[in-house]
């Protein structure tokens, strides 16, 4: 399998990197293809404009995107992006949660390489059965606070819903299979001790990475939702959740159900 590893962290003695490096050799030693778009290395511009679009400039920015794609004029940074994510079947965005998010050159990225009509677009399905619908991906992330300060209670908030924008709202609107994030907390406070438990953890992950079921979102034409296409409203038609489930887990079904 071919596997593309999205990297963002300018430390390359950082936790983030050592596992990084870690996944790279243990998929490498599963017999898969791994290629790595290491961000910070690259220098590559965070920041989208027109400049990316060889003087297309209308109607809007997001349409000059789809139209800059369409004719084979964007930069060619993006476009070998966009070629390694075809070829991808597993794509990891590898990054430190920074503000509750990720790195800014990580989310100028996907702002960058997922254009229109070629990530998303009013004619391409989403949410997933969007282009991308076939492949795996997995956010694998560094967090420095503990893991109470991101749980239901904790004041940081649940780390599923940090991560929901991402996950949902990027992988699998644009038609991912998405698999549990994998997270490591206090990645400030590490010793060797904990440090080869974090990689056993991971490599136990990345071994699974192409049969763990992946997170359980509801597709948009899936049933769950009004509207018989995703131009129409899209609400979660009442009755559909568990009872008590509110926020973004509205959006993820129980096993075994859609």
């Amino acid at each position: 399998m071919n596997v593309l590893i999205v990297y963002a962290h300018p430390d390359p003695n950082s936790l983030t990197a050592s596992l990084k490096d870690l996944a790279v050799s243990a998929l490498r030693a599963e017999g898969h293809e791994v290629v790595v778009t290491d961000l910070y290395a690259m220098k590559w511009q965070a920041a989208a404009d027109f400049a990316d679009f060889d003087g297309i400039t209308g109607p809007d920015f997001m349409h000059a995107s789809g139209a800059a794609y369409g004719s084979g004029r964007l930069t060619e940074d993006i476009r070998a992006e966009q070629q390694k994510l075809r070829d991808a079947d597993l794509v990891v965005l590898h990054f430190p949660l920074w503000w509750f998010t990720m790195p800014a050159i990580l989310k100028g990225w996907i702002d960058r390489v997922f254009t229109y009509d070629f990530a998303y677009g009013a004619q391409l399905p989403r949410y997933g059965a969007g282009p991308f619908a076939g492949k795996r991906a997995m956010v694998a992330t560094t967090v420095g606070g503990r893991i109470g300060h991101y749980t239901e209670r904790g004041v940081n908030g649940p780390i599923d819903d940090l991560l929901f924008p991402v996950n949902h709202g990027v992988l699998y609107f644009t038609g991912f299979d998405v698999l549990p994030p994998f997270v490591e907390h206090s990645a400030v406070h590490l010793d060797d001790q904990h440090y080869a438990g974090i990689a056993a953890r991971y490599r136990q992950r990345l071994a699974t990475a192409f049969t763990a079921e992946p997170i359980p979102y509801r597709p948009e034409l899936g049933g769950d939702y009004t509207g018989l296409t995703h131009q129409d409203g899209s609400e979660l038609i009442p009755g559909r959740e568990s009872p008590g489930t509110s926020g973004f887990a509205l959006h993820t079904a129980r096993r075994g159900r859609r």
